[in-house]
């Protein structure tokens, strides 16, 4: 008889890109999932619709709570229910342009929402729990060294990274001062299909998507030559399980080593759908207008199929089209001009790599994008 206590999990932020990667990784190890929702007037379950609505996972293998990273009392009634294993900390106001706007709640949800998580386990005394919280490489903002390694100093360039410098630090503190295990994973740019549409790769692939079938005629950006270290979700997920893992509380950066612009991403999109682009103008004046058209190759890569999608692709672009265009309104007001991380730490210690090279997490984002588009035009 296998007396095995199965493990559970706790995850703020269950319902974004990361949380339903995580929640579907948890469950394939054998893990009770609990994920904490806010109440929302619209649906806001889309990632994770396919194990909500699935009768055999659903208030038997994952349950939702209600709650909210401002709410003190509400994260120790969750805590006295649930009593996890490992709390997984990954609800954020996540957008950097945005936190210049919000930058008081971006504050109250990312510094102070963990502060409130970490005191909620030492009033409901959860000794042994393991906690993991999702830092960031904005952290590292105006680099002070290439690559960034758990050793490089932080220098935040938005409220956004300032609010996670203090949950980092917020950790380490507690770590020492109340011996618990709680980790940071400094965390480079991942992306997927699941990755929300106002991020600036899944942006790019969407309108690339609606520009190939006709819904779309320009993609606006902001800086081109910033410079980021991109992987592929699922990838770093199985990373924030492995940090947990690992014999003693410690901080890990998770990357690929390397370093991609932003027009680099948008290039290879638009290679994905038969599209070479050409650039004219500098900097808010500049363009990106197509060079050359191979439709062909577009509908190779997507198995086209005139009789499963309700669109086309469109027959209306043509060489010297501009399809990309500078606003000025994207812009950071203080810019993160290169990221690019030192990830030998988790190879070394947790048998972490990442796999996905920057060309196939392209593909693979512009062919689940194209699917879409051509099959429910958005």
């Amino acid at each position: 008889m296998n007396n095995t206590k199965m493990k559970k999990a706790l995850i703020t932020g269950i319902t974004g890109q990361d949380g339903s990667y995580l929640t579907e990784i948890l469950l394939s190890k054998g893990y009770e999932v609990h994920g904490i929702i806010r109440r929302s007037s619209s649906f806001n379950t889309g990632r994770i619709d396919h194990l909500y609505g699935n009768k055999e996972i659903l208030d038997k293998k994952m349950f939702l709570h209600y709650g909210d990273l401002v709410d003190t009392s509400n994260l120790n009634r969750i805590l006295e229910k649930v009593e996890p294993d490992e709390i997984y900390n990954l609800a954020a106001q996540s957008h950097v342009k945005v936190s210049f706007e919000i930058p008081d709640y971006t504050g109250q949800v990312d510094a102070l929402g963990t502060l409130r998580f970490l005191d909620a386990i030492r009033e409901v005394g959860l000794r042994k729990v393991k906690f993991y919280q999702a830092s960031t490489s904005e952290l590292f903002g105006k680099v002070q060294e290439v690559p960034q390694s758990e050793n490089t100093p932080f220098y935040p360039r938005s409220p956004y990274g300032v609010a996670k410098l203090y949950g980092y630090w917020i950790i380490v503190n507690y770590r020492e001062a109340y011996n618990i295990f709680a980790c940071n994973g400094i965390l480079f740019n991942h992306e997927s299909p699941r990755r929300g549409e106002t991020f600036v790769t899944r942006k790019i692939t969407r309108a690339v998507s609606r520009i190939a079938a006709g819904l779309q005629q320009k993609l606006a950006l902001g800086n081109l030559d910033a410079k980021r270290d991109w992987g592929f979700a699922p990838e770093f997920c199985e990373g924030m399980w492995k940090i947990l893992q690992h014999e003693k509380p410690e901080d890990f950066v998770l990357a690929t080593g390397e370093t991609h612009t932003v027009r680099e991403f948008a290039e290879r999109s638009f290679n994905e759908i038969g599209i070479m682009l050409e650039w004219s103008g500098k900097a808010e004046n500049e363009h990106g207008k197509v060079k050359s058209i191979d439709w062909d190759k577009a509908k190779q890569l997507l198995n086209f199929n005139p009789e499963k999608y309700k669109y086309s692709f469109s027959g209306s672009l043509k060489a010297g089209d501009t399809v990309i265009v500078i606003d000025p309104n994207y812009y950071r007001p203080t810019e993160v001009d290169l990221l690019i991380g030192d990830p030998s730490k988790a190879e070394a210690k947790l048998g972490w790599k990442a796999k996905t090279k920057f060309e196939d997490l392209v593909s693979l984002m512009i062919q689940s994008d194209l699917d879409k588009v051509l099959t429910r035009g958005f």
